[in-house]
């Protein structure tokens, strides 16, 4: 039997509601409703686990996946684990603050692993991991590779093409290689036709907030 758990019910929602809460600022103070299989906390530890079609609703976010994992440390920073069934994709899915009057924007991710960093406020996607943007319903930006960091404060991503975080920067022959990553990023217009071709137009301002790569951005070609 399904279990729905709202956080007024129970101490485990409270140490989990920071996840992914930046990207729209109102979803910092929405209420988490975590619905799951099954669940239990340790107050001792101040860790909580929901496993069996986990789904998590805060605001404008959704994250799925197979099991959450839940903890908070001494200084009370929050830090959460998304697991994946074997063989599917974790999700995650959070509205983007936008101008007044401008297209809704959303972003989107996927891994076999996701994991939220309370203390500096970013979200790894691990393996298989990807994140896309959209515009409306029209995909703008994506990005995909082993390992994704994407920073909530600064909507800036960093993409590596490392196989397992403890692979060697020097790899020894015979080692496996860096899978390549991807990147697509969509140009900016203003949407509209130049029908004076013999006119340089004008450069339109763009209100689409852009994802920015950081300048650690590795391509994993070496």
């Amino acid at each position: 039997m399904r279990h729905r758990i709202f956080n007024s019910l129970l101490v485990a929602v409270a140490l989990a509601v920071p996840l992914l809460s930046h990207a729209e600022r109102a979803d910092r103070t929405k209420p988490m409703n975590i619905e799951a299989d099954d669940g239990r906390h340790d107050e001792l530890k101040q860790t909580s686990v929901f496993t069996g079609n986990v789904v998590v609703t805060k605001g404008t976010i959704i994250i799925r996946g197979a099991q959450l994992t839940v903890s908070q440390d001494r200084d009370g920073f929050q830090h959460g684990v998304v697991t994946a069934a074997p063989g599917k994709l974790a999700f995650f899915r959070q509205k983007r603050d936008s101008a007044p009057g401008a297209p809704d924007e959303f972003v989107e991710g996927e891994g076999e692993v996701i994991t939220y960093n309370g203390r500096d406020d970013t979200v790894h996607f691990e393996r298989r991991g990807e994140l896309r943007r959209y515009r409306e319903t029209t995909l703008t930006d994506q990005v995909s590779g082993p390992l994704i960091v994407y920073n909530n404060l600064s909507d800036t991503f960093t993409v590596s093409g490392q196989k397992g975080a403890q692979a060697s920067a020097d790899p020894k022959p015979g080692a496996p290689k860096k899978d390549r990553v991807r990147v697509i990023l969509t140009p900016k217009t203003d949407g509209k036709a130049d029908d004076k071709a013999s006119t340089p137009a004008k450069p339109a301002a763009d209100d689409r907030t852009p994802l920015r790569p950081s300048t650690q951005l590795n391509d994993g070609a070496k």
